[in-house]
C-alpha cells in the first residue's frame, strides 16, 4: 500500500468537521460539500488520491465509480465532474451545480435533482428509475425525453 493509499484511508475515517480542516489546509474546501461524506470504500480511496495526491492542481471534480449514495449534497458544485459510473442512488442533490457533468452509466435510482443545473450534462446509459428531476433545469428536449422513457420523473414540461 503506498503512502499516498494510507493518507486517503486516514482521510475517509476522520470526522466531517477534521475532514474539512483538511481540505481547507489544501486549497480544496470548495469540493467538502461530498468530501467530508463520503464512506471509506475502495472505490472512494481512488478518488480521494486524485483530490489529495494533487491538490494544486485539480481543477474539477473525478469521481468516477465513486460511492456518494443516500448523501445529502444540496448546492455541491460538480461543474464538469467526472460522476461516471458512481452511484448516486437515493442522494439528494438539490440546486447542484452539475453543468457539464459527466453522468454516464451512474446509477441515479431515486435520487434528487430539483433545481440542479443540468446544462450540457451527459447521461448515456445512466440508470435515473425513480429520479427527481423537478423542472429539468438545462436539458434539452430530447434528454427530456429519451430521461422519462428511463423512469425519470419531472414535475411539468
Amino acid at each position: 500500500m503506498s503512502k499516498l493509499e494510507r493518507t486517503c484511508i486516514e482521510f475517509l475515517v476522520k470526522s466531517p468537521q477534521e475532514r474539512l480542516c483538511t481540505l481547507q489546509n489544501l486549497g480544496l474546501a470548495r469540493y467538502a460539500s461530498f468530501l467530508t461524506q463520503m464512506p471509506l470504500t475502495t472505490a472512494n480511496i481512488r478518488c480521494v488520491m486524485g483530490f489529495l495526491g494533487n491538490a494544486q492542481h485539480v481543477k474539477f471534480p473525478k469521481l468516477v465509480d465513486a460511492d456518494l449514495g443516500d448523501l445529502v449534497l444540496d448546492g455541491a458544485n460538480l461543474i464538469r465532474g467526472d460522476l461516471s459510473g458512481a452511484n448516486l442512488r437515493g442522494t439528494r442533490l438539490f440546486e447542484a451545480d452539475l453543468l457539464f457533468a459527466n453522468l454516464s452509466q451512474a446509477d441515479l435510482t431515486h435520487a434528487d435533482l430539483r433545481g440542479a443545473a443540468l446544462y450540457e450534462t451527459l447521461w448515456s446509459k445512466s440508470i435515473v428509475t425513480g429520479c427527481r428531476f423537478g423542472e429539468g433545469l438545462g436539458l434539452t428536449q430530447e434528454q427530456y425525453e429519451q430521461l422519462k422513457c428511463c423512469g425519470g420523473v419531472f414535475d411539468r414540461r
